[in-house]
């Protein structure tokens, strides 16, 4: 008998736990037996029909990995995960939740504060615990604590007994637009999530619709909108720009060639006179989106122009001098009229509906009909198969009363909003990735 036999004979089925009996023999007593009555299934893996097709998976997009195929890594790393996840008990799957998942974001943002992965970084050849903790100005044996689950994690590598070394990821925890995502999330998300279930109790578990009334108010012991205490803190505003910077990286752009037809779609058919406006960026932040914009499309005629709230746009410095940087509210009147596009990232989920609604409303009059084009840059969740980044962040948002949107819903919320979807853009043969949805006026 094979391994993975046995596995499945110890559980009863191969496909599943219908059975209350390790042997998988009817109960003479009732029709089925719960689960629950099958002592097995805590330390039993949980999906041990799954793993013969993940292994064949993985052996496929191993070697076409091998073959240096650029779609092969995303879907091996997908594979790795549901065949760990497939391998794993209930017992180990419940003792990573509540163990090691919290503890090791704290080791992690400890490492940061102390600056231990830049110390072990400096160089390719492996550290002590005492080393580091001369160098770091800790406790060692505090350190050495810390140090054996960050490797344990595999945050950092072990090379020894009480020695390390560096990883890949711990050289791009050196750079603050990396790390700064933990002290982030510490400052201004975390209260909010872990108070979450205590405030859906609290209001009946109904979906989070006011921005001020949310488990972040909960959490943090706070009246303030979330962007309200954003304001009051410059440190917060840096390191989210930072997270943000990252959580784009290496991620497919609408402007790529193969996404979003720029051509096409946006400066084919526009007015070409450089006096006139091809892009704005409504809520641009400090021009990211521009800046690549005028990268990957230098000769595209008209002006572009940058939006945000004055206390925002200010920071905007070191952009091409063809961007045009406007302080405005997008909850007032939009006072650019007939721009071939108007364009928002990430804008629209930080808003419930209604919100949204008047941020649209401000934008409809200045749209110019059969012209002017909204694109909106955001997460599309499929109805099957949505991806765990998506899905987190769409947590993340119901903790300040928004969230991310399914294609049914984007349809729902734009048509009340006098606005035609003319396409959902999508990048091929990806998961997870934002889409851009091209509205015009209905």
């Amino acid at each position: 008998m094979t391994e993975l036999a046995a596995i499945q004979s110890k559980n009863g089925h191969a496909n599943g736990y219908a059975s209350g009996h390790s042997n998988g023999t009817a109960n003479s007593h009732s029709k089925e037996a719960s689960p629950l009555t099958n002592d097995q299934i805590p330390i039993s893996p949980s999906a041990p029909q799954d793993v013969p097709g993940l292994l064949s998976q993985i052996a496929s997009h191993g070697d076409a990995f091998l073959g240096i195929d650029p779609d092969a890594r995303l879907k091996l790393l997908e594979d790795a995960r549901a065949l760990v996840n497939a391998l794993e008990t209930p017992r180990e799957s419940m003792i990573r939740y509540c163990w090691a998942q919290s503890t090791i974001y704290a080791a992690i943002e400890t490492g940061v504060d102390i600056e231990l992965f830049h110390k072990l970084s400096l160089s390719d050849k492996p550290k002590s615990a005492a080393e580091l903790a001369e160098d770091t100005g800790c406790d060692p044996f505090m350190l050495s604590r810390l140090l054996k689950h960050l490797a344990a994690m595999d945050v950092i590598g072990e090379a020894g007994p009480d020695l390390y070394r560096r990883t890949g990821f711990t050289i791009a925890l050196c750079s603050e637009k990396y790390s700064d995502g933990f002290p982030l999330m510490t400052r201004r998300f975390t209260a909010g999530i872990h108070a979450l279930p205590a405030y859906l109790k609290k209001n009946g578990y109904r979906n989070p619709t006011n921005p001020t009334d949310t488990a972040l108010q909960l959490g943090f012991n706070t009246d303030l909108h979330f962007f309200e205490t954003v304001k009051q803190d410059p440190v917060t505003a840096k390191q989210f720009n930072n997270h943000m910077s990252i959580y784009s990286l290496g991620r497919p752009s609408w402007m790529d060639v193969g996404f979003f037809p720029v051509q096409e779609r946006l400066i084919e058919g526009s007015n070409t006179t450089n006096d006139n406006v091809l892009l704005i960026d409504m809520g641009g932040s400090i021009g990211h989106d521009l800046s690549e914009f005028k990268r990957k499309w230098p000769d595209a005629p008209g002006r572009l122009i940058l939006q945000d709230l004055p206390t925002v746009a200010c920071h905007a410095q070191g952009l091409d001098p063809t961007i045009e940087v406007m302080p405005h509210d997008f909850f007032t009147p939009q006072p650019v009229k007939g721009a071939r596009a108007y364009y928002m990232h990430s804008v629209l989920h930080d808003w419930p509906d209604d919100m949204c609604r008047k941020i649209l409303a401000n934008l409809i009059p200045a749209l110019r009909p059969g012209y002017s084009k909204v694109l909106i840059n955001e997460n599309v969740i499929p109805d099957k198969g949505a991806y765990w980044e998506t899905t987190s962040l769409d947590l993340i948002m119901m903790t300040i009363g928004s969230g991310e949107r399914t294609e049914r819903h984007w349809y729902t919320l734009l048509e009340s909003a006098r606005l035609k979807i003319i396409k959902v853009w999508t990048a091929p043969a990806q998961k997870g990735e934002e889409s851009l949805i091209e509205c015009e006026l209905a």
